[in-house]
């Protein structure tokens, strides 16, 4: 594939039909592993994954930022023509060098300090033992989690989509029958579920290492000249998809925290349905933004305005079917959506309709607001994207998360996403038009 050459549409579908792939297997995970365990444990277990999900976007968020981050200066240059590989691959090696910190940080955390983050994230006295449990066995693998997320981005950017995405899915795979054989088969309960997930991460992770023996790789380790320099450089331009993930786990441990003070455990396991279906939605955008990525970095190298504006445009289509698609269904069948991820009660069954229609009102613009960030990251405007993932991500949703129930009822808490995408999707229209308007001319100063 030649991302400076070939036909932007079937160029941008087949990088998005690799990054989708890629994007909703790896929502598997915790997808699967909420609906083992909910049919297992009931309401309990779902409740107790909504406490662990922060855990996932704050290791994948450290992925991201390195990954993200150095793919798109790796890719820039590239498409420049005005560097040897050794100059892009600085990138990569300091990327590389990034990722074994943040693992290595976050190893210890989750191996040494798991209670009191667990209660930190909201877990009460009943749930604090099932969540334990499901953490154990992740305990021993967290640095394959935020390693996969790095090399995923890396190898897009090196022309082997198709091979994140087979990593991904072995890995996926795995986890689908592995949750089935160690919950129920094993009788494991959700420790089982755990113990699936860390598996199917090692299988992805040496699924994507094949990358470095195959004659496709340009991927080097070389001594890096500017160390400090690029990792500022990596932290800037990365730091909007970093954001998105971390603040996401952010915000659960918000909800989680409102949810038990107003509304309580039934709440709080319909909340933990909707964490799952909203990383699935955010899955998709982040296949859009990935497939697109890589096209946009490396013409905006070379200066190919009209091929940065029709990937926009195929992209932007992509945005609108996914919007459709995910507000309809949640819309039409929430309780169809809850008896998937467990065995509800008749209490769940009751409250989950008006929360669940509440909250996913959130994805007609959920998709255009996270696309939006990668976008400008691609176009090197590093300032816009940390706007869009910090005001929707923290300020604007985390102020509406404690105001919304204190002024009006308890139940105005789950129109706090809804509002937040509206608000932040006024700043990314105008920025959109603005920046796409401004290819080929003088360079913006904001």
């Amino acid at each position: 594939m030649d991302l400076l050459k070939d036909k932007v549409k079937p160029l941008f579908f087949r990088y998005l039909a690799a990054a989708f792939g890629s994007a909703l297997t790896s929502s598997i995970y915790s997808v699967v592993d909420m609906a083992m365990v909910g049919q297992y444990q009931g309401p309990d277990g779902t409740a107790a994954l909504a406490v662990v999900a922060p855990v996932w976007n704050i290791i994948y968020s450290f992925g991201l930022l390195a990954g993200i981050g150095g793919s798109v200066l790796f890719s820039t240059l590239r498409g420049s023509g005005k560097t040897r590989h050794e100059d892009e691959n600085e990138y990569f090696t300091t990327a590389l060098g990034l990722s074994v910190v943040f693992a290595a940080l976050w190893w210890i955390v989750i191996a040494f300090f798991d209670v009191p983050m667990l209660r930190l994230f909201g877990a009460s006295d009943a749930l604090l033992p099932l969540a334990q449990d499901y953490v154990l066995p992740i305990k021993f693998v967290v640095p394959f989690f935020l390693f996969n997320q790095m090399l995923a981005a890396f190898l897009r950017n090196d022309g082997n989509p198709g091979l994140a995405t087979a990593g991904v899915l072995a890995g996926g795979i795995f986890n689908i029958f592995g949750d089935y054989f160690f919950v129920f088969t094993c009788d494991m309960g959700i420790f089982g579920a755990g113990l699936a997930t860390a598996i199917g991460a090692a299988i992805t992770f040496f699924v994507m290492l094949t990358h470095f023996f195959s004659r496709k790789c340009t991927l080097r380790l070389v001594r890096p000249k500017r160390v400090l320099l690029q990792i500022q450089q990596i932290i800037v331009t990365g730091f909007s998809t970093f954001f998105i993930d971390v603040a996401m786990g952010i915000l659960t441990m918000l909800f989680n925290r409102q949810i038990m003070r107003y509304i309580g455990a039934d709440g709080l396991s319909v909340y933990g349905i909707i964490v799952n279906v909203s990383t699935i939605v955010q899955c998709c955008a982040y296949s859009i933004g990935q497939a697109a990525q890589p096209i946009i970095s490396r013409n905006l190298g070379a200066k190919e305005w009209t091929r940065i504006r029709q990937t926009l445009r195929y992209a932007l289509y992509a945005v609108a079917g996914f919007s459709l698609f995910w507000t309809v269904l949640t819309l039409a069948a929430p309780n169809g959506i809850v008896r998937v991820f467990m065995t509800p009660t008749e209490s769940v069954l009751a409250v989950a309709p008006p929360i669940i229609r509440s909250y996913c009102i959130s994805f007609l613009l959920l998709p255009l607001n996270i696309f939006s960030t990668y976008y400008f990251q691609a176009l090197m405007k590093p300032g816009a994207a940390m706007v869009v993932s910090v005001a929707r991500g923290l300020v604007i949703s985390g102020a509406l998360i404690y105001a919304l129930p204190a002024l009006f009822a308890p139940e105005a808490l789950w129109f706090a996403m809804p509002i937040t995408e509206l608000i932040v999707a006024v700043f990314v229209v105008w920025r959109m038009v603005r920046y796409t308007r401004a290819l080929g001319k003088a360079p913006s100063t904001s």
